[in-house]
């Protein structure tokens, strides 16, 4: 599942492509076709991101919810766009661009009251300029929950999955076992700061990187990382593999297999 700076760097995207400029709405699929019908031809106002979550504002109160889920996926291409596969939920075209959706969780047309209603159900996201990271470390510092399942947790703060999760606890020697309740106000500060960073900086890289100058590549004199998920992390499925700082092994807390840390992510909604 996308991790919020993903969420973020489409709202970017959408808005550049997009906003000002009537669009051609469809919905190939035809799941959204009444939706896309009362949208049609309007033009883009504004694109907007909280956590995993998705919308674009349509007129003055219409917004177009998107939650990519697991299997959601956005791609983006110039015009004249090919005919749509019968798995494109929602289409957008400008005499320029064309975006397709295809396999969201969540692709819904919704109110101001609505969208409203969505953001109170979530934390506060690292991402947004009115986020109040002591709201989250309320909810953190009451919990017998791991701080490894309380990031998960959409409710409590939003954007965080798991890589971020696990490269920011270790970046701060944190065990991911701790109750919530025992972090300090001086290490959830820390968490936060760092987390702000870095999901910035996956927002213009648009990957997730996560070590620090003197353990990239280059400084170290090592072959970048492949894989699926891209950018340069210190433990996020590199067990076995020797870690950046110590030359160990990576390996979980305890070196056995751990329990759940809390599975999937939770509250989305």
């Amino acid at each position: 599942m996308p991790e919020g700076h993903t969420i973020h760097r489409l709202a970017e995207d959408y808005g550049a492509a997009f906003t000002g400029t009537p669009i051609r709405v469809t919905s190939p699929q035809g799941k959204f076709a009444d939706a896309a019908a009362l949208l049609d031809g309007a033009p883009l106002e504004s694109a907007d991101a909280h956590g995993k979550h998705l919308f674009l504002g349509f007129r003055a109160s219409e917004w177009v919810h998107i939650h990519l889920g697991l299997f959601g996926k956005v791609n983006f291409g110039d015009v004249p766009a090919p005919p749509p596969s019968d798995t494109v939920r929602l289409r957008l075209a400008s005499p320029v661009t064309y975006v397709d959706l295809r396999g969201p969780t969540t692709c819904a047309l919704i109110t101001d009251d609505e969208k409203r209603a969505i953001h109170a159900r979530l934390g506060p996201d690292p991402l947004r300029p009115d986020a109040d990271p002591s709201v989250a470390y309320r909810r953190v510092s009451r919990s017998r929950t791991t701080i490894a399942a309380l990031l998960m947790d959409q409710k409590v703060i939003a954007g965080v999955g798991n890589v971020y999760r696990a490269e920011v606890l270790f970046r701060h020697g944190i065990d991911p076992y701790r109750p919530g309740r025992d972090i300090t106000p001086a290490e959830w500060d820390a968490v936060w700061t760092d987390l702000v960073g870095l999901m910035r900086e996956g927002v213009r890289n648009n990957r997730i990187d996560t070590v620090r100058p003197e353990h990239a590549p280059e400084a170290m004199g090592r072959p970048p990382r492949v894989d699926d998920h891209g950018g340069e992390v210190y433990v996020y499925r590199r067990a076995d593999l020797p870690c950046h700082i110590c030359g160990g092994g990576v390996r979980p807390p305890g070196g056995a297999a751990p329990p759940p840390l809390g599975g999937p992510d939770r509250g989305l909604v």
